[in-house]
């Protein structure tokens, strides 16, 4: 599915209108309507209390009143504007409420709020219809008392488009915010509804059709895509559980070239990662003083000891025997638990450029982009053939040098810089993990949730793009399928044995059962 920020919403709005005969009124009618039907879902026979502005967002609450009680539910409606003030569209839905009998009660000063508060007390869903994506600066005055209310009453908030506050394009939410349990969103899921605050602000999104003509929702403009279960799984149709007369090469063999002095543990999880993922063979190349640990935990990979520094970590004594390994890989996965320092530079440089030599895909996580932003050797990755980077936010700051805040002010807009300025598929972790490509195609993972904050994570799905990339997928349907499935795995942990205390190997046995449910993978 498609996803829009703010300014795009309002493009397509007036696109329907002036280019397909659209009426604001019947986009209205349907909005409001579409969100009865989330109401009613949510109110189960209760009183209903709707909270409109003076704009469409307002009007929209009005539509959502009418519907609700021509349903037989009890609704109060609370009007932040004289309705004799409410113009437009919202104007002519205030008048029908009005003539159909609906009573409006003025919210126009802190007086009259807690003159209403029991009228908001009682009801046991809330509608907030107050902003919508227009919103341009923080509430003020009534509107953030009504907003500020509506989070203490403690009552089951449903949020018309936007919760009212919260910048629909970064997630931000500058000053009061409506904490919604449920958003009906409007034809299209908003970006801000995947970067914290929003995520958390939003609570569960429900798209409402409002009847927008198809083609104007699938615009080759609008270049944000929402992941989900059909987009990932119409790409897992070459998996291990396929045809009957496969065999181990059939799936592709991952080089990981990782691991340090008490990080072999990365190594490891790297390399479970690609073969839970579906690869049929991973191999750890890893300093040789290393190689009886990971032999001794590892027992469905091959092992590799390849000359090491004197710190015992990969460097450029290591180049040499790494691409004496690369032929007949089909995918390498670098970083994980490497080490940054100058050695650890010349190594990456080496194994890029060697890839790019043999046209195989790269994975370059960890240590390996810590090691190029320590030594600002950005260009390098222009020599990279189909490689997918990895950053979390604080590597993404190193590598632009940015400060950490900055990338998680603005998640999209950082990835596909970085995706611009290096050729490569770009992969920003963390909560609402965003993927770019160097052309502009842009991915919003919305599985996933605080259990994945815990060291190895990262290791675990650098391991999973390899292992999809080692099946054939191009490098940004393996980074934008494995980020889906292993938040999605990440989930069905949390939900059977809870996120506190998840660690990175829980997510191993479960990635290939969520590959199954997918439906593609028998």
């Amino acid at each position: 599915m498609k996803v829009v920020d703010a300014n795009t919403m309002r493009k397509l709005d007036r696109l329907a209108v002036r280019s397909y005969g659209m009426r604001g009124l019947q986009l209205m009618e349907n909005a409001g309507r579409g969100t009865a039907d989330v109401v009613s879902r949510s109110a189960r026979g209760g009183r209903v209390a709707v909270v409109a502005g003076k704009g469409n967002n307002g009007g929209d609450g009005f539509v959502c009143a009418r519907h609700l009680k021509n349903r037989g539910m009890s609704v109060t409606l609370f009007s932040l504007a004289d309705p004799k003030d409410i113009k437009g569209d919202a104007g002519v839905n205030a008048r029908v409420w009005e003539k159909m009998g609906g009573g409006i009660h003025t919210l126009r000063s802190s007086r009259e709020i807690e003159k209403h508060v029991l009228g908001l007390r009682h009801s046991s869903v809330i509608v907030d219809a107050i902003f919508g994506t227009g919103l341009s600066s923080p509430p003020k005055g009534v509107h953030a008392a009504a907003i500020e209310l509506i989070n203490k009453l403690g009552k089951k908030v449903v949020s018309i488009d936007v919760p009212s506050g919260l910048d629909a394009s970064t997630g931000k939410a500058p000053g009061a915010c409506v904490r919604a349990d449920v958003t009906a969103t409007m034809a299209l899921p908003k970006l801000g509804f995947y970067s914290y605050p929003g995520r958390e602000l939003a609570g569960r999104v429900e798209v409402v059709d409002i009847g927008m003509p198809l083609e104007l929702l699938n615009r080759e403009e609008i270049r944000w895509r929402l992941l989900d279960d059909g987009e990932v799984g119409g790409r897992l149709t070459r998996g291990r559980g396929g045809r009957g007369d496969s065999h181990k090469g059939s799936f592709g063999h991952v080089l990981v070239l990782a691991g340090s002095t008490g990080k072999t543990g990365a190594a490891y999880m790297a390399a479970m990662g690609a073969m839970r993922a579906g690869a049929g063979l991973t191999t750890v190349g890893l300093p040789e003083s290393l190689l009886a640990v990971m032999e001794a935990k590892a027992t469905e990979v091959m092992t590799e000891p390849l000359p090491e520094t004197g710190m015992r970590t990969l460097g450029s004594r290591s180049v040499e025997r790494a691409m004496e390994l690369l032929p007949g890989k089909a995918a390498v996965v670098i970083g994980p638990g490497m080490g940054a320092s100058g050695e650890t530079l010349a190594f990456t440089r080496g194994v890029i450029k060697g890839a790019a030599g043999c046209g195989v895909p790269l994975v370059i996580d960890a240590d390996g982009l810590n090691a190029i932003a320590l030594y600002g050797r950005l260009s390098m990755f222009k020599k990279a053939v189909q490689a997918v980077l990895t950053p979390h936010p604080g590597e993404m700051a190193r590598l632009l040098s940015v400060e950490v805040a900055d990338v998680q002010a603005d998640r999209v807009g950082t990835t596909e810089r970085l995706a611009k300025k290096t050729g490569c598929t770009v992969v920003l972790k963390g909560a609402g993990t965003v993927v770019s490509t160097p052309w502009g195609e842009v991915f919003i993972n919305p599985t996933g949730n605080s259990g994945l904050a815990t060291a190895g994570t990262g290791d675990v799905l650098a391991g999973m793009i390899g292992g999809f990339l080692a099946q054939g997928m191009s490098p940004v349907d393996a980074a934008s399928s494995a980020v889906y499935i292993h938040g999605a795995a990440g989930d069905r942990v949390a939900e059977e044995t809870g996120a506190a205390g998840m660690v990175a190997t829980d997510l191993l046995p479960v990635i290939p059962s969520v590959i199954k449910e997918l439906g593609k993978v028998e």
